[in-house]
């Protein structure tokens, strides 16, 4: 059902997703020289959030569902390198970069609420096929 927990961290990292696009280190990237790093950050994060948000009404099918939560988290690691090689190529992590380092936390953030998702989805399933077992 939607209002199980793995459907709040679903949710959760979709939220998130959502907030990078209003830290600093996304407007360094959309004003970097070169536009394909921003436009591709932004495909990176944009692709992230609707696959999570997606990933929220396959919990009929789990093992769907654990797919695609397996590819959003490939698609956040994708956009966490690239969030980090802009934080890089802005000089490394300092005093004067920290609310980028927290926008990369941000990035971080939403690949552990996807690994919990997976994990509660992948207990669900086991919860089933025990249960099949039984029968």
């Amino acid at each position: 059902m939607i209002q199980r927990l793995q459907s709040v961290f679903l949710f959760l990292a979709g939220i998130i997703n959502l907030f990078v696009f209003f830290t600093p280190i996304y407007s360094r990237a959309v004003h970097d020289p070169a536009d394909w790093i921003g436009i591709l950050f932004a495909i990176f994060l944009s692709t992230a959030m609707a696959l999570s948000f997606y990933s929220i009404f396959l919990y009929k099918n789990r093992l769907k569902q654990l797919r695609w939560v397996r590819y959003t988290v490939y698609v956040e690691l994708a956009a966490l390198g690239a969030s980090a090689g802009i934080l890089f190529t802005l000089g490394g992590i300092g005093s004067f970069l920290m609310k980028e380092a927290l926008s990369v936390l941000l990035i971080f953030l939403a690949i552990i609420s996807l690994w919990q998702a997976y994990r509660f989805i992948k207990k669900d399933q086991e919860l089933v096929d025990s249960m099949d077992r039984i029968r």
